[in-house]
Order: structure tokens, then C-alpha cells, then sequence
């Protein structure tokens, strides 16, 4: 499995590995970046761990990890990834998405979310993107709302978090077929390509 480029104007998400990861090691240290995730980033040994076992994922087929970088600014953001990926059932999460604090409500996000959505299900041509979320987490609940994503659930209290609280999660979807109407409506004003070379 070969790693693609996605890129459009605003953003190009190439993959994170051990070869780039250390720009974003200030954005990982930035307080609270994290705090609805079971992982642990804030310090260099943490964030090395972390790609440690994303890279793991990506070579076994269940996850394809992204680095950001923000073309407006000219900068690294933060990251994000394919996840849970089930290629027998089509399915895969799109999840443990964290981008620094200044570059949060300059639509990057949801530049992000166009590229992979649309990789995903025209590209990939997977039949379902999840999205599972901390059920505290309002402000990600509603972005992965305004996405077009439907509420399927609660799985409670599934998830045990680093300060011992066992967190409940909300699970949101997209289907394929669903993805031409959302692609029209929710993100008709980005213009995006992707090179998956």
C-alpha cells in the first residue's frame, strides 16, 4: 500500500513517519491539544512513541497516518489519519486528528476532511467513513456534524482515558452514497485535486 499525497490549494497531507514528525513537536506540546484522546504527545519521547505505532499501523494495512502541512501559512499544523481500516468490510475511521491551536476555525479542518472524504470513497472506494468521538467533546461533535456525518450511537463509557476516567464515545458515519450530496453541499466551495503519486 502506497501512501498518497492529498493535496489541494489550502493543504497537502503527506505521509507521517519517523523522517518528519519532528514538525510538529511544538504544536504537540501546546496544553489541552489532546485531551479528549487516550494518547499521550506532549513530550518528544511520547510524540516518537506515537508515530512509532502509527508507522506500525500503516505498514500492516489498519491505518495510513498524515502529516499536515497548512500552504497558507507555510507551515506543519499537526496531523491526522485513515484509521481502523477494514478493507474485507470497506470501511475505515477517519480519527486521531489534532492541529495546532491558531490554525483551529481557519477552515484547514475541513480542507483535511475534503481530501481524505473524498480519497476514501472515490479513490479507495470504501462504502463507509466513520467517526467516533469522546461524547464531552462538543466542538469536534459539531464539526464532524456540520461535515454531513449522521449520529449512529454511543458506545458507553469504552474507552479508558489517561487520567482513569473511562470515557463514553459518540460513533458518526458517512456512506458512499451518501458522499455525492455532501460533497456538493457541505464542501461545494473547495476546489481540491489529489495526487496519489
Amino acid at each position: 500500500m502506497k501512501a498518497p499525497t492529498l493535496e489541494n490549494e489550502r493543504v497537502k497531507l503527506t505521509l507521517l513517519d519517523l523522517s518528519n514528525y519532528k514538525h510538529v513537536t511544538a504544536i504537540a506540546q501546546e496544553p489541552n491539544l489532546v485531551q479528549y484522546s487516550p494518547s499521550k504527545i506532549d513530550t518528544p519521547a511520547d510524540l516518537k512513541d506515537y508515530v512509532h505505532k502509527a508507522v506500525d499501523g500503516y505498514y500492516h494495512k489498519t491505518e495510513i497516518p498524515f502529516i499536515v502541512f497548512d500552504k497558507k501559512t507555510k507551515s506543519y499544523a499537526g496531523s491526522t489519519r485513515f484509521m481502523n481500516i477494514s478493507w474485507k468490510n470497506s470501511v475505515a475511521e477517519i480519527g486521531s486528528t489534532w492541529i495546532g491551536k491558531e490554525f483551529q476555525g481557519s477552515r484547514l479542518n475541513k480542507n483535511m476532511k475534503f481530501l481524505m472524504l473524498r480519497y476514501a470513497f472515490e479513490v479507495l472506494e470504501f462504502d463507509k467513513i466513520e467517526f467516533r468521538l469522546d461524547e464531552r467533546n462538543l466542538r469536534s461533535k459539531k464539526a464532524v456534524e456540520k461535515l454531513g456525518a449522521t449520529f449512529e450511537g454511543l458506545l458507553r463509557k469504552n474507552i479508558l482515558m489517561l487520567d482513569g476516567f473511562k470515557r463514553s464515545t459518540c460513533c458518526y458515519g458517512i456512506l458512499k452514497e451518501e458522499w455525492p450530496n455532501i460533497k456538493a453541499s457541505v464542501f461545494k466551495e473547495i476546489k481540491g485535486c489529489i495526487d496519489t503519486n
